[in-house]
């Protein structure tokens, strides 16, 4: 085993020096570097191809992060935690925070939800919580919206709205009518009340925000998460959660 492993890192450590050599080579005119000779000279060296990946998707993700940080020292951590955008919850002058954009048809939210419950469950005395409706339309259709849409409605139930949010995050399918109905009668909620106030149009305002403020972060995926002001996008699990929390 230990052998298997030592040749794979060998493997794997002489594709990213192929992958540098290719280009510093290509810098000095040594290979060739336009797409279609690339192309052919890649066909090739099909053993380049893995690393070449790992490593462009690498250094797409440093320039979202750059880009990001940049963007949250402009507008301010406390964009996120404006009441008219998020649901906020936790000490105001807690020296820890959290924040979540999320889709509640998205399934690395529902995959990332035991943790974060987790973490809230034993942290809410502490830690700053903010959780912003980012539904993708796009991608899961209708039914994002309309759950996003209950969940701005139940935010003026703040005493039920952590269990109802938690609920519908559970679900495996698309929130439906019933579901909503059925979730917002378990945590108490006043339910003609939370049906008034999906009806009323400030909804789309503050859904329309928090979409804006994701764009100006450079959200463009949920789950994504803000943990003490640093950029986590992707799912979370408790170990992950933990150690980023107390960095």
């Amino acid at each position: 085993m230990r052998a298997g492993i030592i040749v794979l890192a060998g493997a794997i450590g002489g594709a990213a020096l192929g992958v540098a050599a290719v280009l510093t080579m290509a810098q000095h005119g040594l290979v060739p570097i336009n797409d279609r000779q690339m192309q052919s000279y890649l066909m090739q060296h099909p053993e380049l191809v893995p690393a070449m990946m790992a490593r462009a998707q690498v250094m797409d993700d440093q320039r979202q992060a750059a880009a990001q940080a940049a963007a949250m020292a402009k507008i301010g951590h406390a964009a996120f935690f404006d009441p008219a955008i998020a649901f906020v919850t936790g000490p105001a002058d807690a020296k820890k925070t959290l924040v979540e954009f999320y889709d509640y048809d998205c399934p690395y939210c529902r995959a990332s939800l035991p943790a974060v419950k987790k973490f809230y469950d034993q942290n809410k005395d502490k830690v700053r919580f903010s959780f912003i409706e980012f539904p993708i339309k796009s991608l899961h259709g209708e039914s994002a919206v309309l759950a996003a849409r209950a969940s701005l409605a139940a935010r003026r139930q703040p005493a039920h709205y952590m269990d109802f949010h938690f609920a519908l995050l559970a679900q495996e399918g698309e929130i439906t009518d019933a579901i909503i109905t059925a979730e917002a009668t378990k945590a108490g909620m006043d339910l003609a009340k939370l049906k008034a106030d999906m009806s009323d149009p400030a909804l789309e305002k503050s859904l329309t925000s928090s979409i804006a403020l994701a764009h100006k972060v450079g959200v463009d995926g949920t789950p994504t998460f803000v943990l003490n002001g640093k950029f986590h996008p992707g799912a979370v699990d408790d170990e992950t959660l933990t150690k980023e929390m107390e960095s």
